[in-house]
């Protein structure tokens, strides 16, 4: 906790690049983090509300439209209270030359409920989100696997990419698909020139990337599934990341199907919440939650065979326990813009 006195109570503002400096642009923080906020959710020591969805075009607009607010608690031994606020517009690339989403974090003192930390969330919530894919593929991937395919070739993708490259070595083979070519292309030059004996390949569809990968990754903004079963090869693990990009097919045919919250998955009519309104998926069906995985109170991987999906929609807890991380190291490095709150 940041050493203030109730009659001066300051913040901590840290930019993107204050979160760079103590490394929060590499995988290694985030992973730890990760499993920590996994682990404390399945011991039920989080508060998480279901997050609210902002849509000022309301039905009609996109799906990738919205403002998010993920506010959450963690406990255990060091427990810190926090919101994301995270904002998505589709066509911010395209038209503004801006990225698609941006965010704020908050840290609160649980001691107090006032606020301790400010920082950019966008890097936090892209690299958090990579990390999830990162332990979940270190439970449910084939052991040793070399192949992994990626549709959708933005920020998101280089961050799920870059992390998954960071912490299986063995990984040597990318296949990468994009309905805009040239951000394909310019992911595959970035991986390259980073990761030297990795190979990158550029797919014609998906469903040549996909077919080819031991690890499936989806990084899209798209509305509608396009995946089916049959894409998926023996073995498959698939971070279905963008949520709607895989048939309902899949999720009544894989072997294994995690989610990171059932409540969080089961709702905004995402492909889950469509198949239990149908009366054809339901809590019974699920294998695990993420969390239950990384105890060890339910199994991951049992076969090479398994075909398995985690559909993952991104969890408060997950930021927040990454942003603390990223809060002490700023503290101990002395990283970041002291506030005072008052003025």
């Amino acid at each position: 906790m940041s050493e203030q006195t109730t009659a001066t109570p300051s913040l901590l503002y840290l930019s993107q690049q204050d979160i760079i400096d103590v490394g929060g642009d590499t995988s290694d923080l985030y992973v730890d983090a990760i499993r920590r906020a996994l682990s404390l959710h399945a011991q039920k020591q989080t508060v998480q509300p279901l997050k609210p969805y902002l849509r000022a075009q309301g039905k009609e607009g996109h799906i990738a439209d919205r403002i998010i607010a993920m506010p959450a608690h963690l406990g255990g031994d060091s427990p810190m209270s926090g919101l994301k606020w995270v904002g998505s517009k589709h066509d911010n690339p395209t038209k503004r030359g801006m990225a698609r989403a941006s965010a704020l974090v908050v840290l609160n003192d649980p001691e107090t409920n006032y606020p301790v930390a400010v920082m950019e969330g966008s890097l936090i919530s892209g690299m958090r989100t990579a990390a999830v894919t990162v332990v979940a593929a270190q439970h449910l991937a084939k052991e040793n696997f070399r192949h992994i395919a990626c549709v959708g070739c933005g920020v998101i993708a280089r961050m799920q990419l870059t992390s998954m490259l960071e912490q299986f070595p063995q990984a040597d083979t990318i296949h990468l698909f994009d309905l805009n070519r040239e951000s394909a292309e310019r992911l595959a030059t970035t991986l390259t020139e980073r990761f030297s004996g990795v190979k990158v390949q550029v797919a014609d569809s998906p469903a040549e990337a996909v077919r080819k990968g031991e690890v499936v990754i989806t990084c899209t903004v798209t509305d509608q599934p396009y995946i089916p079963f049959e894409w998926l090869q023996k073995g498959a693990f698939v971070s279905n990341v963008s949520i709607m990009d895989v048939h309902k097919e899949v999720f009544l045919k894989a072997d294994k199907v995690i989610v990171d919250d059932w409540d969080q998955s089961n709702r905004e009519k995402k492909v889950i919440h469509q198949l239990v309104l149908e009366g054809r998926f339901s809590r019974e069906q699920l294998h695990a939650e993420l969390g239950e995985i990384v105890l060890g109170d339910k199994p991951g991987r049992e076969s090479e065979e398994e075909i398995i999906l985690l559909n993952p929609m991104g969890m408060a807890v997950e930021d927040i326990s990454c942003a603390q991380a990223i809060y002490e190291r700023a503290l101990m490095q002395g990283k970041g813009t002291q506030l005072s709150l008052y003025g």
